[in-house]
């Protein structure tokens, strides 16, 4: 069977519980639990926020903000020859504050206990084995990963699928198909919580060294405006990576399927839009506006032959 790729949205989340996958619910755990954040911490990120943010972060267009600033203090930092330091103490101290908060904001998708129903991870397992197709996601959640990792779907290079990592660490070079392999990619397009640096080498986590990790910080996870999502994906040469296996897989498949996904991100919709000749499936709720006008935004977003499914549940979809 011709393989597909099929790339999955925060709609999972959302379908099973629209409050513990919110992006705001997820900031307040993290702003709120001392273990996360201390005081110092605190006020370095409030220090960048409009007064209207109440105290703290609360979505994508706060979290920009400390992107851009975070983005001029590694700048500052990286200038050599000077005797003097660009940035004052407090400064130094930011980035560490700010990617110790994002990465703890996208840990708590990771280890939220709600799980995907066997009705619809079934099918799908079945078909990436079936087809070695691709599955990109652009979430921080564990919904898909650790099932599909006990479906066999992910398992080293026995499995249908690989990402990359091997004993050593990330090399995009261990997902080059050699002696006749005919894997597919998993693509975490927006990073995950396990991934972390070691030295020179960008690891994998397993599942239960997450719980150690209270200090860990990451360059491998976007959560930022979709504006400046591309720059945080240059400083990764994991996320990097993976967008341009994203390319190699699309130009590959017979289709395209896109699963709870609202059609926000610039980056990817570009990507659709020169993979002109490749068919695109959108599988939405039903509850996200009209459907001609959602078939209009759909048309105009990917300029590619759209067919449009609606359901009232999106993880009752089945036809891969």
């Amino acid at each position: 069977m011709p393989r597909k790729t099929i790339i999955f949205g925060n709609g999972l989340g959302m379908a099973l519980n629209p409050e513990e996958f919110s992006l705001d619910t997820a900031i307040g755990t993290v702003w709120h639990d001392d273990d996360f954040l201390d005081d110092a911490s605190k006020q370095l990120i409030t220090s960048c926020l409009p007064e209207e943010c109440d105290g703290r972060p609360h979505g994508e267009d706060e979290l920009d903000i400390l992107q851009l600033a975070l983005s001029a203090c590694d700048f500052l930092s990286d200038i050599r020859g000077s005797r003097i330091h660009w940035l004052s103490e407090e400064g130094q101290q930011f980035p560490h504050a700010v990617r110790k908060f994002i990465y703890h904001t996208a840990l708590q998708f990771h280890q939220c206990d709600d799980v995907l129903p066997d009705g619809f991870l079934g099918p799908l397992a079945e078909f990436i084995n079936q087809t070695n197709s691709h599955v990109a996601t652009l979430n921080y959640d564990n919904l898909l990963y650790q099932p599909l990792i006990e479906r066999e779907v992910l398992k080293g290079y026995s499995g249908a699928l690989v990402d990359g990592f091997h004993r050593t660490g990330f090399n995009v070079d261990n997902m080059e198909r050699l002696y006749s392999r005919n894997f597919g990619y998993y693509l975490h397009l927006h990073g995950s919580p396990l991934f972390i640096d070691r030295g020179n080498s960008t690891i994998k986590l397993n599942q239960c060294d997450l719980a150690e990790q209270t200090d860990t910080v990451s360059q491998h996870i976007v959560l930022t405006h979709f504006e400046h999502k591309p720059t945080v994906i240059s400083g990764s040469e994991v996320l990097l990576s993976y967008w341009r296996k994203l390319a190699e897989a699309i130009g590959e498949s017979e289709e395209v399927i896109l699963v709870g996904y609202s059609g926000a991100d610039d980056h990817l919709n570009a990507m659709i839009h020169n993979a002109a000749n490749v068919p695109v499936r959108v599988v939405e709720w039903a509850g996200a506006g009209d459907e001609e006008a959602r078939m209009e935004h759909w048309t105009e977003t990917l300029a590619s032959e759209v067919t449009l499914v609606r359901r009232e549940n999106i993880l009752e979809f089945q036809e891969w």
